[in-house]
């Protein structure tokens, strides 16, 4: 399952010398299997299947675009905390419908993006919270999904 090997003194990236990487694109550098990726995804996919379920990637965790695009094209999710991770997320081709909108700092603009562009759910973590959607949802004609954070 680990596609990083040692092959004669060399580390290699599936069967990528790391070391012709790092001569390329010079260090410090990172490498991402993207068979790694794809293998732990469908083995989370495939261990959740008797349950409904949709697995979020954290942005936070790693933003790169070819990442996000290997998840996008598996059917991933999205945890966001941000506007501008909503427009990567869309960037790398994934759905806003299945973002989650977490963060206790959305601004009005970002709550209003995210609801034109019809996001999954917001994560909310207070009554203010809530009334602030729902003040700028009321404006926008749109009912705001909500998950209620405790």
């Amino acid at each position: 399952m680990h596609h990083f090997r040692y092959r004669s003194g060399r580390l290699y990236c599936e069967d990528v010398s790391v070391e012709s990487l790092a001569r390329r694109f010079g260090t410090p550098l990172y490498v991402y299997s993207q068979r790694t990726v794809t293998e732990h995804f469908r083995n989370l996919d495939r261990a959740l299947a008797s349950v409904p379920h949709l697995i979020c990637f954290a942005l936070k965790s790693n933003g790169n675009l070819s990442i996000l695009r290997i998840l996008a094209n598996l059917g991933s999710g999205f945890d966001i905390v941000s506007g501008g991770e909503l427009e990567r997320v869309i960037a790398a081709g994934g759905d806003p419908r299945q973002c989650i909108f977490a963060g206790v700092a959305k601004t009005e603009a970002e709550i209003e993006l995210a609801l034109r562009r019809g996001i999954y759910a917001f994560n909310v973590e207070s009554e203010a919270e809530i009334a602030r959607i729902s003040r700028i949802a009321a404006r926008l004609n749109k009912i705001a999904p909500i998950a209620v954070r405790v």
